[in-house]
């Protein structure tokens, strides 16, 4: 094979090496433009058909790893394997300079050891574990190579006959892997007996001896006096610091039934017999910190697992206000969430490239690491063992390791997703919108699931908890998609999809291991105790804490808690209550429009741009007058919202309850009926001749496009037509809006599983379509110049697409950012055009006084379950 080949869409570029595991070349794959490894399987393999159909399934299932520590595997092509890129040297060239520092020593060895924890727990056992099969990054991060390919290139049954030789002494074809391999062979697959996860460990002993000595434990001349080295030979460990030597032995006992049972034992000791060794180096964020505050928060949270153990079980409230430090960035829903295990905190950050990132505090060091890959994200959420962070980051739900690495995408939203739950069974629970029901996707990937479905007055089901025993789930349920206050909270079975309520007027419910149920109501923390197997709450409510903040729009709670009876949260005023309406420039300069700051949701200006009709906390309509600096209420439903200006811009049709209706926008004479609907329907634009483009969730279609003729000759009392469906496909399809001629409806799809923005013509021509957004979009707007065409991407950055119409095309532009800024977005419409097409009217949080800290603080509760208890026995 020479540079010039290709195999598939990868392009080869050079070779790395060769081994006993095939040929390793460098190479670019053309379609994702990325540098991978690809190995060349060994023609012993390659020209067996039956072996290659066994590798390839086993390959399938090596490709499901998913750790910092495992390099990936991304696919079988022809007689290759397609490998993730891994630079660095790898431990053989290190331990070949000499003995390792044992701080060092213990980093690799713990990484290793979470990397052998995760295989297993998976059933995959490496089978040829060696130095030269673990690279060090130039970041300090492990990389075990070659993670199950002894087993996926061998061709013996699983179980060998005790007189045949050991395999790896059988394969010419791995001539060049015999010494090295043979030197960490488990005395058991010396034997050629069959092998289980004790092997590695047997492994693992033998390459921490060498990092700490600098040389080979057994070293016999041959094959044979290595292989006998290792069934008989004496095991010399008096190198081995003596903290350290324990571990080891147990490593290293020639009977499996006395070597550890699992790596995850050994790691525990590593963790608690060993040295502290430093954390694998990820960016640091620059901060100031308080020693004092460090070093109590240390103290009392790491010390929480003794102190539980032997305290009596009435301990006293202990509260600890932290400061996050002035890189912290404060949350709309969540601010900082704790593990389970009560060791970790996680909250957005500002990075060194001022965007915003989630960051991670062990709690027992002073300094946060931001999370590579994390950029916009928000509302993280623990997996139950805490090894794992679930996050959402534009529109698209992600996962990843607590110890680093790329994260997983699992799916993209159709919008904002409001809430994740894990379960132990490997199941995470969330919405695939903020105005859908619940559904449930695998979290190591796969397609989602419905879990419930919306009741004949509910508009959203979000904020999900998966209770202990993975039989049912909590959620709040709200008949506002703006207002949440007046939410339920319900839950389902899991299996049949059945629901009930269990609180009513709440939201954000959480249950707790103390055996309470905690939820907001009216901006209060409220408590009861909860039967989680009969999914019935106990008794009256308790008001328990008055200062938590929360988010009466998304129904976000800024609390969180850990198993430990750590409880964790924000308080004050959330940033739903503290929101300002301004201008924003393409520069990225802001101008405050309104002066008093409030829950504004849905703004949308009138057509000569002198009135902005919005959606208030109240859940009701409200019209502001620029030029007068006067706001009016237009409804008082307490479920108003999608307000949308008639072309005379004096008329408002708005949603409301289950129907559409029409008033002027002044407030004078009564709303009128345009459409009664029970499939919560919610108008978005009215085209020039007075038409109505609406969405609604069809039974069995999810989110529809319709139309709904107006005859305006009497504007005060509009006569509706009949609704026309414009789109109805599986994909959900919603945010229609007219372009100004009224020609072209551009809305949002999630046809390609990704949230994207289109444009169809008007009225429908066939399958004629355009897609405009690329990496996600969430709202179009048009400009009045007609030739382009705005919208809000993922990161909640606006767009801008340069189109023309040739004949009966519409022939759209590259979208390019129209300004850096990134909006305010507090899960639905936050924006609008303004007429002449050089601003927009979006939301900005309100800024610290003058004189105030602008850093982000927490309250941390210690002994939280037993205030419960007292409190409610």
């Amino acid at each position: 094979m020479t540079p010039q080949q290709s195999i598939a869409h990868y392009r080869i570029i050079s070779k790395l090496g060769e081994g006993g595991m095939g040929e390793v070349w460098r190479a670019t794959d053309t379609k994702l433009n990325r540098e991978i490894a690809i190995k060349v399987l060994p023609q012993a393999v390659a020209a067996d058909p039956d072996r290659l159909v066994r590798f390839t399934r086993e390959a399938q299932v090596l490709a499901s790893l998913n750790h910092p520590n495992i390099a990936a595997i991304y696919g079988v092509e022809e007689r290759a394997l397609i490998m993730e890129l891994v630079e660095g040297s790898t431990l053989a060239e290190r331990i070949a300079q000499g003995a390792m520092p044992l701080e060092e020593s213990i980093s690799i060895a713990k990484q290793l050891a979470e990397a052998l924890e995760y295989a297993h727990d998976r059933g995959v056992i490496h089978r040829d574990l060696k130095p030269a099969n673990i690279k060090i990054t130039p970041e300090g991060r492990v990389k075990v190579l070659d993670f199950g390919l002894a087993k996926a290139l061998s061709n013996e049954p699983a179980t060998l006959d005790p007189k045949s030789s050991p395999t790896i002494t059988m394969r010419a074809t791995l001539a060049g892997a015999i010494m090295g391999t043979a030197a960490y062979m488990s005395p058991e697959q010396a034997r050629g007996q069959t092998v289980d996860r004790r092997a590695d460990i047997w492994a693992f002993g033998v390459v921490l001896y060498e990092m700490l000595t600098g040389g080979q434990l057994f070293r016999g001349s041959t094959v044979s006096d290595t292989l006998t080295d290792v069934l008989r030979g004496d095991l010399d460990l008096s190198e081995i610091p003596a903290g350290i030597r324990p571990v080891m032995e147990r490593c290293l006992q020639r009977d499996p039934r006395l070597r550890w049972r699992s790596i995850g034992d050994v790691f525990v000791m590593l963790e608690e017999g060993a040295p502290a060794a430093p954390a694998t180096p990820v960016p640091r964020l620059r901060r100031r910190v308080t020693p004092w505050i460090v070093t109590g928060l240390a103290l009392a949270l790491g010390g929480a697992g003794w102190w539980r153990a032997t305290r009596p079980v009435d301990h006293p409230l202990t509260r600890l206000s932290v400061d996050l430090g002035p890189e912290a960035l404060p949350s709309v829903n969540l601010t900082a969430a704790i593990s389970p295990d009560g060791r970790r905190l996680v909250y957005r950050a500002r990075g060194p490239d001022g965007k915003p990132h989630l960051a991670m505090r062990l709690l027992d060091q002073a300094l946060p690491t931001l999370l590579p890959g994390t950029e916009n994200g928000s509302d993280p959420f623990f997996s139950p063992d805490s090894q794992s962070i679930g996050f959402f980051a534009g529109l698209q739900l992600k996962t990843m390791s607590v110890q680093g690495g790329s994260p997983v995408t699992l799916w993209s939203a159709q919008g904002t997703a409001p809430g994740g739950s894990w379960s132990s069974d490997g199941d995470i629970v969330t919405a695939m919108g903020s105005n859908l029901p619940l559904s449930r996707i695998p979290s190591a990937g796969g397609t989602a699931q419905p879990l419930t479905k919306l009741g004949p007055h509910e508009n959203s089901h979000r904020w999900p908890q998966v209770l202990p025993g993975n039989k049912a789930a909590l959620f709040t349920a709200s008949p506002s998609s703006s207002v949440l206050d007046r939410a339920d909270i319900e839950a389902v079975w899991l299996k049949t999809g059945q629901t009930k309520i269990v609180q009513r007027g709440g939201y954000y419910g959480r249950y707790l291991p103390s055996g309470h149920l905690l939820y907001i109501h009216q901006g209060t923390l409220f408590a009861v105790r909860f039967d989680p197997e009969k999914l019935e709450v106990q008794g009256s409510p308790v008001p328990l804490l008055a200062d938590v903040a929360a988010n009466p729009v998304t129904a976000g709670g800024q609390f969180d808690f850990s198993r430990t009876g750590t409880f964790v949260y924000a308080a004050g005023k959330s940033a739903a209550e503290n929101w300002r309406v301004s201008w924003l420039d393409s520069s990225g300069r802001m101008q405050p429009l309104m002066a008093t700051p409030g829950a504004y949701t849905m703004p949308h200006l009138s057509p000569d741009g002198h009135k902005l009709a919005f959606v208030g906390s109240s859940a009701d309509i409200y019209v502001y007058d620029l030029e007068r600096d006067v706001t009016i209420r237009l409804t008082f439903t307490g479920e108003s919202n999608w307000p949308v200006w008639a072309p005379d811009g004096r008329h408002i049709a708005f949603s409301s309850g289950s129907g559409l209706f029409w008033k002027r926008s002044d407030g004078s004479g009564d709303a009128q009926l345009l459409l009664e609907n029970s499939n919560n329907v919610r108008a978005w634009s009215c085209s020039p001749s007075g038409r109505l483009a609406y969405f609604e969730r069809g039974s069995e279609t999810n989110f529809d496009i319709w139309t709904l003729p107006l005859d305006l000759t009497d504007p005060d009392h509009p006569k509706p037509g009949k609704p026309e469906a414009f789109l109805r496909t599986p994909a959900a399809e919603s945010i229609p809006r007219f372009s100004p001629d009224g020609r072209w409806i551009a809305y949002r799809s999630i046809e390609t599983n990704t949230s994207e923005i289109y444009v169809r013509p008007f009225p429908p021509a066939g399958e004629a379509k355009w897609q405009i957004s690329t990496g996600g979009g969430l709202y179009p707007v048009w400009s009045n110049n007609g030739r382009e065409l705005f919208y809000e991407a993922a990161d909640n950055r606006i767009m801008v697409v340069d189109y023309t119409v040739e004949g009966g095309s519409f022939v759209p532009g590259k979208p390019r950012q129209w300004s850096e800024k990134q909006l305010f977005y507090t899960g639905t419409s936050n924006l609008d055009l303004a007429p002449d097409g050089k601003r927009f009217v979006v939301f900005s949080p309100v800024e610290p006084a003058s004189g105030e800290t602008g850093s982000v603080h927490v309250t941390v509760l210690f002994n939280f379950f037993d205030e419960l208890k007292r409190k409610i026995p």
